[in-house]
């Protein structure tokens, strides 16, 4: 087995909480990781977006999380889409906020509508601008990406040339991958048809009963009384050598089912040998 962790397990931001509050949550709680999500919902309407936060604030996140060995990351914007516009201005205002708050990876959702080499083409300009800027890329699968369109897609980027790749890996989306319609209800499954190629830098954890995109709190919906598939996750993720943050990507009702689902999730972690969580501090 490969060396597995550390693990920091961290929280993120929400159109529905006031803009920073998920934040001080995390300060506040121990966490030792967190994202930052700059999106107005799809009504376009509703949360906020990196050009709401000034210098001043930007000075403060980055302190504040450095105070508190918290490591940064940002989910770039859902209406950034390469496939759409590879030069869209808020591609390059969200690559320059994470650096100015001192994250290390921006995440991007995977597109393979138009297949697996068309997104590589479309793609470059992200991977310079991430590149260049120190931050590791993530890919994240969406319910419409399974793990043969993440093997064509890392294959595909592999074989170009003239950009930076190294950069650049997968972010798993546990609730995304239990909603795919070849795994549905396994996202086990879905990891198992990862190629060893495919490398994982990024966690995103949910959960979901197979219906729809709940974004549940963990061990508040299937795994509530029964832990073996995140147990089953954590094996596959300890066999690939899995170093990085794990987002819990809610903001629910209580905000202590975060601090809740960290414990539990802290102690599944302690029974792999060698792990080290990095949270709680």
């Amino acid at each position: 087995m490969k060396k597995f962790g550390p693990i920091r397990i961290g929280n993120q931001t929400s159109f529905a909480a006031a803009t920073l509050d998920p934040f001080e949550f995390a300060l506040a709680n121990g966490f030792g990781a967190f994202e930052f999500f700059p999106d107005r919902g799809f009504r376009g309407c509703e949360g906020w977006d990196e050009r709401d936060l000034n210098n001043e604030t930007r000075r403060y996140i980055r302190q504040a999380a450095s105070a508190k060995g918290i490591q940064l990351s940002v989910h770039a914007p859902l209406e950034i889409n390469p496939l759409r516009d590879a030069e869209d201005g808020r591609l390059y205002s969200t690559v320059a906020f994470a650096a100015e708050i001192g994250a290390n990876l921006v995440n991007l959702h995977l597109d393979l509508s138009q297949g697996a080499e068309r997104f590589v083409e479309a793609l470059k300009r992200a991977l310079w601008l991430t590149a260049e800027a120190g931050l590791k890329l993530a890919l994240e699968n969406t319910v419409f990406t399974g793990p043969d369109g993440f093997n064509r897609f890392f294959a595909a980027l592999h074989q170009g040339g003239g950009f930076p790749v190294a950069h650049a890996g997968m972010c798993f989306d546990l609730g995304h991958a239990n909603l795919h319609e070849a795994t549905r209800n396994d996202y086990c499954r879905f990891l198992d048809g990862l190629s060893g190629h495919v490398p994982i830098i990024h966690l995103h954890l949910h959960e979901n009963f197979g219906d729809r995109d709940s974004h549940l709190t963990l061990f508040t919906g299937p795994s509530r009384d029964n832990t073996a598939g995140l147990e089953g996750v954590i094996d596959r993720l300890a066999r690939r050598g899995f170093a990085g943050c794990a987002i819990l990507e809610q903001w629910p009702w209580p905000a202590s089912l975060l601090v809740d689902a960290r414990n539990r999730l802290c102690g599944l972690l302690e029974t792999q040998p060698g792990i080290l969580p990095l949270s709680p501090s």
